[in-house]
């Protein structure tokens, strides 16, 4: 038996298993007439009734411990038959009189107000199921019968008849979330950012507002935002969480694991924004469900709901153009598409230009020989995204994503060659292709299990030709991973809450490098699954004033036959109705991280490839946090700081970028982070005013190099930003600033700049680049042009055009001086945007 076979068949059991167990302790219904005929062996007492008074009524049987009282209480509420007592002990039976009673209403979500389909009402007699615009009819036989609505996914709601106002009203549900997280600071910086008590961020793209020099919800520009976040290249596939590099990130999309994040090679977030619904950031306290991510965890959400009336939009800005469409397919299912595109195939913007400009930087692209040029540079990229959810019973969702991610550059070499002119082409692409199953089944109010299958593949590959010797370079990075996860939630109280679950994951990383003249071909492969059984309990105290959320993960690597143990931990605590504590912790491993074998590798564009861990001179990734925080709210003002500590061992010299004396090393080590996270906010009307400031200290240990300990590439000791948005009906408008320190750098030494032909280097990263300053700006606007909303907008960046210093090196050049290189952020870059709403 295969592993794959051996692992379906243990799912399949699990579940069956789980229904077993679920039949086993739930009490059955039995007939009236059975449960008055031991009720009058018990309490010695007579039950006078018609036979078609009690015909098809199945009720539980009354607890044993009741007294004759309680029993007729509870036969009156859950039969909505009288129970009146006689002489003798008999107890008359019999149907209530008058006229008769109708429920009626329509049924919508307590959040979106959308009309929600296919849910059950359900009295003691009688049953009916919402139509597509959430409406109920129901004859009720007395005015104190017990009404029950449910739907997957939604809290059921439970009462009396009498409950219901008079006519056909809204009755709202809310979402049963998977959690007892509740938000505990809202509107962390703009409308729509939230802080919940585990600790997490989370963003509401369907309530948020702006941020400056966006004209949309980018996913990962909008969690730069957040104190402690930020990129020190200013792309979205280098986010630094915390002095992480962005390969200890765990990016998430609908729980499929991505391994690219980025068009446009890092200067555009890969995730449609009109897909993500929600996102989860969490920088420590991780739930035990989660793999990976040493720093950091973003988890992307789509829409949970089945939509019942079809929605779409098409947009267009000086970058791309997308469309994205909600469609019902009948009253139990609905299909999100959308699909996203580069403009630049139809004309070249200044946009364009500026973003062409900032990835082709000292690389092949832009310069090559003094004997080869470089001509027809194109650039294309294109994302579509799926997501099909099916209502299959009452009790059961079935949900289906597909996301699909494309980057592709070209270009050509041209040289003259024995007379001749000869041109070839170059190329570098990066895709992505991810899918993924997600099954739920609620057994009852307090029980569901879930069971997700996902597999994401990642390539990175260039064709680089030399047209000088004749040769061509191919170089491909290939990442496929296939995972699976069961989980079972149990609600042991209304304010307790009990998962455990089992994750697999097998993942595979090929490399490949191919030269043709010589001939040479190296391709590795490699393979390593983890089985990881977990288990996580959270509880909220019964004044709500307390929060805990604890969790254990067991992880086996069996290529390695290694266990690694995780706990992980969050808690909050109000001490009072506007001062509340925080207190976080977790351990996490990773076995995949992304090196620099050669500046130059894939035309020095994207020059990271992913690698798996081996657990000897490629250790695994382990990492130790820990913070604690407060958080202050009222009438507007909200102060919020934490402190944390964190240690990483398993890192590589590769996996750091180093571009000086350290550059060839290849060594392991460690990184230890101290810092603070603090946040100012003022809330005035319509206007968000915030200024936030984040202190690092953050040292490499290298016991293999010279020099043991040193600041490390991401050390950015002080970052501030501030920050304005303000809301006048359909007018939104931001502005902010962001300053931080320079980066570390390694400069020669002054006048012995070459020993022996190489670079005498100063102590690494005993210098720093200027410091960083941009100001950035966003304005939007909505309108209503007779059915459709008109979205427009117009942002920003780098309104001062500052020029930024983003890295800096040296290399020798050919006439044997010492020749610095400086990278450069994007210039002054306008961007503006137009979307139609159906």
């Amino acid at each position: 038996m295969t592993v794959k076979n051996f692992f379906n068949l243990s799912l399949l059991l699990l579940l069956l298993g789980v229904q077993s167990l679920c039949s086993q302790i739930t009490s059955p219904k039995v007939p009236l007439s059975e449960v008055l005929a031991g009720l009058e062996q018990q309490y010695e007492k007579k039950f006078n009734y018609f036979e078609d008074t009690v015909n098809d009524i199945l009720l539980v049987a009354p607890d044993t411990e009741m007294t004759f009282d309680e029993v007729l209480e509870y036969l009156r509420v859950q039969t909505g038959l009288i129970y009146n007592p006689l002489e003798n002990d008999i107890i008359s039976v019999k149907k209530p009189e008058g006229e008769a009673l109708t429920l009626c209403g329509y049924l919508k979500d307590k959040d979106t107000n959308e009309p929600i389909a296919l849910a059950t009402i359900q009295s003691l007699f009688n049953s009916v199921v919402t139509d597509e615009l959430g409406y109920f009819e129901m004859p009720i036989r007395n005015d104190s019968e017990m009404i029950t609505i449910r739907f997957l996914g939604y809290k059921t709601l439970q009462r009396p008849y009498q409950y219901f106002r008079e006519g056909c009203n809204p009755v709202f549900m809310i979402i049963q979330e998977e959690s007892l997280s509740e938000v505990i600071l809202t509107n962390y910086l703009v409308e729509g950012i939230d802080k919940l008590n585990s600790g997490s961020f989370e963003v509401d793209f369907s309530k948020f507002t702006l941020l400056p020099g966006l004209t949309e919800a980018d996913v990962l520009q909008t969690v730069q935002a957040l104190p402690g976040i930020q990129s020190i290249n200013e792309t979205v596939s280098n986010i630094n969480i915390r002095g992480g590099t962005h390969d200890q990130n765990l990016i998430l999309w609908d729980d499929i694991k991505m391994y690219q994040s980025g068009h446009f090679f890092g200067l555009i977030s890969a995730f449609n924004p009109q897909m993500t619904q929600k996102v989860s950031l969490r920088k420590n306290g991780t739930p035990a469900s989660y793999s990976d991510g040493v720093s950091g965890s973003i988890a992307m959400k789509t829409n949970e709901n089945i939509t019942t009336q079809f929605k779409g939009n098409l947009g267009i800005n000086l970058v791309n153009a997308d469309a994205f469409a909600d469609i019902p397919l009948g009253r139990n299912s609905s299909l999100e598409i959308a699909a996203r595109k580069s403009i630049s195939d139809l004309v070249k913007t200044p946009t364009y230009d500026r973003y062409f400009d900032r990835i082709a930087q000292d690389t092949e692209v832009e310069t090559n020989t003094e004997f080869v040029l470089n001509s027809n540079q194109d650039f294309d990229f294109y994302d579509t995204s799926l997501r099909w959810l099916y209502q299959i019973s009452e009790d059961d969702l079935l949900r289906l994503n597909f996301l699909s991610i494309n980057n592709e550059l070209l270009f050509n070499e041209s040289a003259e060659i024995g007379g001749i002119t000869e041109t070839r082409r170059s190329s570098l692409s990066q895709n992505s292709i991810g899918g993924g199953l997600y099954y739920k089944r609620q057994w009852n109010d307090r029980h569901h299990t879930s069971l997700q299958v996902y597999n994401t593949d990642y390539k990175l590959k260039s064709f680089n030709v030399n047209l000088l010797d004749a040769q061509r370079f191919l170089q491909e990075n290939v990442v496929s991973e296939t995972g699976a996860r069961i989980q079972t939630n149990y609600s042991i109280k209304e304010n307790f809450i009990g998962r455990l679950g089992y994750q697999f994951i097998e993942t595979q990383v090929t490399n490949l490098d191919d030269v043709d003249v010589p001939i040479f071909r190296n391709r590795i492969s490699e393979v390593v699954r983890t089985h990881s059984p977990y288990v996580q309990v959270e509880w909220n105290s019964n004044n709500d004033n307390s929060h805990l959320n604890i969790g254990f993960r067991y992880n086996y690597l069996d290529k390695f036959s290694k266990g690694i143990y995780e706990p992980r931990i969050a808690f909050n605590q109000k001490v009072s109705p506007y001062f509340s504590i925080d207190l976080t912790g977790e351990f996490k491993h990773q076995i995949t991280s992304q090196v620099i074998n050669f500046q130059n590798d894939f035309l020095g564009i994207e020059k990271r490839r992913w690698q798996l861990s081996n657990n000897a001179d490629i250790p695994i990734i382990q990492s130790k946090q820990g913070s604690v925080g407060f958080n202050y709210s009222r009438k507007g003002w909200l102060v919020s700081a934490e402190g944390f500590y964190k240690a990483v061992d398993g890192i590589t010299t590769q996996s750091q970028g180093f571009q000086n004396q350290y550059e060839f090393f290849k060594t392991d080590g460690s990184y230890e982070v101290l810092g603070l996270d603090f946040l100012l906010r003022k809330q005035i009307d319509q206007t968000n005013i915030w200024v936030s400031y984040a202190y690092m200290d953050n040292t490499y240990t290298f016991e293999s190099l010279p020099e043991i300990t040193f600041p490390s590439n991401l050390d950015i000791t002080h970052t501030v930003t501030f920050g304005i948005t303000y809301v006048y009906k359909d007018l939104k408008v931001s502005t902010g600033l962001n300053w931080r320190s320079g980066k570390p750098s390694t400069l020669p030494v002054q006048g012995n700049e070459l020993v022996d032909g190489e670079i005498n280097y100063n102590p690494a990263n005993s210098s720093n680049l200027e410091d960083y300053l941009r100001v950035d700006a966003s304005a939007l606007y909505e309108f209503r042009i007779g059915k459709v909303t008109v979205h427009s907008g117009v942002s920003v960046w780098n309104v001062l055009d500052q020029e930024n210093e983003l890295d800096q090196y040296f290399r020798v050049n050919p006439e044997g001086e010492v020749e610095e290189f400086v990278q450069n952020a994007l210039d002054l870059t306008p961007n503006a945007v137009v979307r139609l709403y159906f």
